[in-house]
């Protein structure tokens, strides 16, 4: 089963517009709030997902990427925020998972359904963290 919901988009107006009616205001929402904790926080397509600030990493094939600390994604039953930083040898968003609310956590992943599920003011903070100090995955 695949989790991705496919996009045809290649820039982050095209990803926007691409959204399902019923995740739309989600996004357009996360999209904002993400980019107003850090004008750092510059949006641009990555991956079939929004990213946002990029960091140089070796992906396994030993090649030099750029890859998002901070990515929003709208997937097939859920819309994932990827937050790509480590605090003190843990992941941030693993870290404060018993304080994003009605959300499912793994390492750098927060999965949701809603809006309403998400604890704004901690994942603001979460957030905010990661933009003082990206101790990068």
């Amino acid at each position: 089963m695949n989790m991705f919901k496919s996009v045809k988009a290649t820039t982050v107006k095209e990803y926007l517009e691409s959204i399902p009616a019923d995740r739309k205001d989600t996004i357009l929402f996360l999209h904002d709030f993400i980019q107003k904790i850090s004008p750092t926080f510059k949006s641009h397509f990555a991956a079939n997902m929004l990213g946002y600030w990029s960091f140089p990493y070796k992906g396994y094939k030993k090649e030099m990427l750029e890859r998002p600390i901070i990515s929003l994604a709208n997937q097939k039953n859920y819309i994932s925020l990827y937050v790509c930083s480590i605090e003190n040898s843990e992941y941030l968003a693993e870290k404060n998972k018993s304080k994003l609310g009605k959300v499912s956590v793994w390492k750098s992943c927060i999965r949701f359904k809603k809006l309403e599920d998400l604890n704004l003011p901690e994942l603001k903070k979460v957030l905010e963290k990661a933009a003082k100090s990206p101790g990068l995955v």
